[in-house]
């Protein structure tokens, strides 16, 4: 993998060539008894990208075998795929690895001073932004989830605990990003694929751990759908795009038939490379093109 070196993701603001998505656009404005008219879609923007360590491109590298923020996360990705219709985003990423719903609204996570939060500077950001049209991708809730996981196994208790802190907390910060953000600003949601399942190729299936861990993503997915659903915003189905649903038997070398779950989480993040990479349940290159092409394919297009 190609080693280079990175600046702190805190406030990495950086121009890049690439198209507003339609979703930026306004198809059309009204006027008391007049007929609606089009409106030019505008020629630049701005996409913030919340979130937590997937939301700035982290990865292992030569240089941090345990991993890193790069420059080729779904961010990045993103706005890669748009460029090819010709207008300037700016990228700005705020996201922190560790995140989680708590820190997001009461801080204490490890990139921010004291009584300083990411919900804080995104609603800044938004406020300074508020004229201009723009992304802002919302990537939150998996870390809640980590202290339920340990050793291979659920905590059905913890997991319980964190779903309740993700669904009384995420509307908190919808509300409160969508109340400084303009009108010409679409959100859009990430929900979340399930590392976990890569396990199957190990003989832990037997303990049941990535089946009980594919229910409590699950249950995630669904809580964050009722969440951006409630605040109208559209969310990414990142498990379908990662084939979690799917246990069809495929072939994969190496291994004989896998249910295609398994052989799609290998292929999309670093759970089955060897050490010192693996495992590692960040997306890898192709991952995060996946969950790119799953922010793009709910961006709306009124025009398309």
């Amino acid at each position: 993998m190609r080693s280079y070196q990175l600046r702190s993701p805190r406030f990495s603001s950086f121009a890049v060539s690439a198209v507003v998505s339609l979703a930026l656009m306004v198809g059309t404005v009204s006027t008391a008894g007049a007929a609606s008219t089009p409106v030019a879609p505008p020629t630049s923007g701005f996409y913030l990208d919340l979130g937590a360590s997937a939301s700035v491109g982290f990865q292992p590298t030569l240089t941090r075998p345990h991993g890193r923020p790069t420059s080729f996360g779904y961010a990045n990705d993103l706005v890669a795929y748009e460029a090819a219709r010709g207008v300037t985003l700016q990228l700005t990423q705020l996201g922190c690895p560790g995140e989680t719903t708590t820190t997001m609204l009461y801080g204490g996570d490890h990139c921010l001073a004291p009584g300083q939060t990411q919900l804080m500077e995104a609603m800044a950001f938004l406020a300074t932004h508020r004229g201009e049209p723009g992304i802002v991708t919302i990537d939150l809730g998996f870390n809640n989830f980590l202290p339920c996981f340990l050793h291979l196994a659920v905590d059905p208790t913890c997991a319980a605990t964190k779903l309740a802190d993700v669904r009384a907390q995420m509307p908190v910060i919808l509300y409160d990003l969508r109340s400084v953000a303009g009108p010409a600003v679409t959100f859009v949601g990430l929900g979340h694929f399930d590392p976990y399942l890569a396990y199957g190729l190990e003989g832990h299936s037997s303990t049941g751990f990535p089946a009980t861990s594919y229910d409590v993503i699950a249950q995630l997915n669904a809580v964050l759908h009722d969440a951006f659903s409630a605040a109208n915003v559209a969310m990414a189905m990142v498990a379908s795009s990662f084939k979690n649903h799917d246990r069809t038997k495929v072939p994969m070398p190496g291994e004989g038939m896998v249910p295609l779950n398994v052989e799609r989480t290998c292929a999309y993040t670093w759970m089955c490379h060897s050490r010192p990479y693996g495992p590692n349940f960040h997306p890898d290159t192709a991952g995060y093109a996946r969950i790119a092409s799953a922010i793009e394919a709910v961006l709306p297009r009124p025009w398309s």
